[in-house]
């Protein structure tokens, strides 16, 4: 398990190449291999020109030749290893990190996707760890490339004239220095960019998720405005790190044609007194030549060092975030699960401040049929939200046969429990795989069964491909009632032992609500349910009801019970009929 909290973000960074060590290796071992063949051609040619021409070693000369010849071949294969085998290495680096980071990300609560939004997100999960591929594989293999090609080069260049050795040395501390300048204003640009397409992406997936309603409205060129404005913030973000990178690049093409001119100038004058040769000359020249190429290496991995981490502190500054909502430490599984619960004087505030619930207390017993009724805003979705534990009480407890939802696991808890909410989601596939989601291991034919049981399997089989017909982006493809339904299936599908019904039939005509109804009846025989609705034609036969309004429960007891008091339930139903 990676410690997220107490590393830092190099080392983060480099435990993802452990489980790709092989692969790490081999690609260095080849890196090895370019930067010695690079190193040879320039020694091997001076000892070719001072040694072998002179004596007229024609045979000796052409078979270093063909070695030579034979070396760059053998380069070739171990740059064909490094960058497929590398990119392979980058690739399965990125797939880790982005694994790491979804898993991470479904253990964060509810109230953390309350605050984030889902565009963001998305930019975090793909776009800020694309570049990590790049980074992954030529990072290492580039500085490493670069350093031994350098250190190689210059010791070499030390042995045949270290006077001009040393003025090259004296410069390269400059370039260095230029290089770290420039890295900072280019790392504080490009984080900037990654933060800017994050909210573009953001713009982006509210605008694509909301066309229908910009189109009934008439808003198009709203929409058009708002993502102008995120495209230019983009723009504006691109300029400056386009600007610093251009600053970069031009000091760079300025001072590495200077070093060939400064090395033939101070040889020229070490020539004319004596101290080197035209072809020790001509060798320097071809060092020169071969660690430009490394210090070229070296600005283009600042480049990607910068991208690459600028989306990697991004990933670790989420994966740092910790949940709000955490099994205990000694949490137990939930097991054999009666139904019954209690809630037991809570309160609960989303934000600290505001008041949704205050002092509750209820108790439901094993198989009852509990309503929550109540005008808009008083808090019952949140009671029911606050049993499987999506969110944790200010104060009191929520328990499930006497056990305190806070000391059970969380998954142990909420595989026993069903729930139908208001607001249905669907996933983009198959209307056999969203029914199949409340039960994944579950057969066709109990698939099927399912959807009878939800009144839903005429209308399927009257769709184009029947159980297979694509349901479309959040099951644009069905109508509001189908949808219920297929989230109505899902339930029946789980058959858990306490079921939470969130106004599940409110997309519903009054007819096949009606026999829905029925089979709910059905469902909760036996099973502890809990049923907030708005009609209350829907919950006359109801075990137990409660109202709730300003924040706390205001009566409580059987339809008849209720109607006899002529309190707040009595308006309701005066209200609706």
């Amino acid at each position: 398990m990676k410690d997220f909290q107490n590393r830092g973000k190099l080392a983060i960074f480099l435990s993802y190449y452990r489980p790709h060590l092989a692969l790490f290796l081999l690609d260095m071992a080849c890196a090895l291999g370019i930067s010695l063949v690079d190193l040879a051609f320039p020694y091997v040619s001076k000892l070719s020109m001072e040694t072998l021409l002179p004596q007229r070693a024609f045979a000796a000369f052409f078979a270093v030749m063909g070695v030579l010849l034979l070396a760059y071949v053998l380069r070739a294969g171990m740059y064909f290893v490094v960058t497929y085998l590398g990119h392979l290495m980058g690739v399965r680096i990125e797939a880790d990190i982005r694994e790491d980071l979804f898993r991470h990300m479904q253990t964060l609560s509810f109230r953390f996707y309350d605050k984030n939004r889902t565009g963001q997100l998305m930019s975090r999960v793909t776009n800020d760890l694309f570049e990590i591929t790049e980074l992954a594989h030529h990072g290492p293999e580039d500085l490493f490339i670069s350093v031994v090609t350098l250190v190689g080069a210059f010791a070499i260049m030390f042995t045949i004239q270290w006077k001009l050795a040393l003025v090259v040395l004296c410069v390269l501390p400059l370039f260095v220095g230029f290089t770290l300048l420039m890295r900072r204003r280019m790392m504080a640009s490009s984080l900037k960019v990654k933060q800017t397409m994050a909210g573009i992406n953001s713009e982006l997936e509210s605008s694509l998720s909301g066309m229908r309603t910009a189109k009934a409205f008439a808003n198009e060129d709203q929409e058009q405005r708002k993502f102008t404005a995120s495209n230019r913030r983009f723009r504006g973000a691109k300029k400056d790190y386009y600007r610093n990178m251009g600053f970069y690049q031009a000091g760079l093409e300025f001072s590495l044609p200077c070093m060939s001119v400064l090395v033939i100038a101070v040889g020229g004058a070490l020539i004319m007194q004596g101290e080197l040769t035209y072809i020790e000359l001509i060798t320097f020249s071809l060092y020169i030549t071969t660690f430009l190429t490394p210090i070229r290496k070296l600005a283009a991995f600042v480049e990607q060092f910068l991208n690459g981490m600028a989306g990697f502190t991004r990933f670790v500054e989420l994966m740092r975030v910790e949940p709000d909502i955490k099994d205990a430490p000694d949490a137990r599984e939930l097991k054999e699960v009666r139904g019954e619960i209690q809630v037991d004087d809570v309160s609960f505030s989303y934000d600290g401040r505001t008041p949704v619930l205050e002092h509750v207390s209820l108790t439901v017993r094993p198989g009852q049929t509990v309503a929550v009724v109540g005008p808009s805003g008083g808090g019952k979705t949140t009671l029911c939200q606050l049993i499987p534990r999506f969110y944790d009480v200010t104060a009191g407890a929520v328990r499930v046969d006497g056990q305190d939802v806070r000391s059970v696991k969380q998954r142990s808890l909420r595989e026993h429990i069903g729930i139908v909410q208001q607001d249905v989601f669907l996933f983009a596939g198959t209307v056999m795989d969203n029914i199949r989601y409340g039960r994944p291991d579950a057969s066709d034919e109990e698939v099927v069964q399912a959807a009878r049981m939800a009144e839903l399997y005429d209308d399927v089989m009257e769709l184009p491909d029947g159980f297979q017909t694509y349901v479309g982006e959040r099951g644009v493809m069905l109508s509001g009632g189908q949808k219920q339904r297929v989230a109505i299936a899902r339930v029946f599908l789980k058959n858990p032992p306490i079921l939470i019904l969130d106004e599940a039939t409110s997309a519903l005509d009054t007819v096949t609500e009606a026999r829905i109804q029925s089979a709910f009846d059905q469902l909760s025989r036996g099973r502890t349910t809990l049923i907030i609705a708005h009609r209350l034609s829907t919950i006359r036969n109801a075990d137990h009801i409660v109202v709730i309004d300003g924040n706390s429960i205001v009566e409580e007891g059987t339809h008849e019970e209720l109607m006899a008091l002529g309190g707040e339930y009595a308006r309701l139903q005066g209200l609706q009929q």
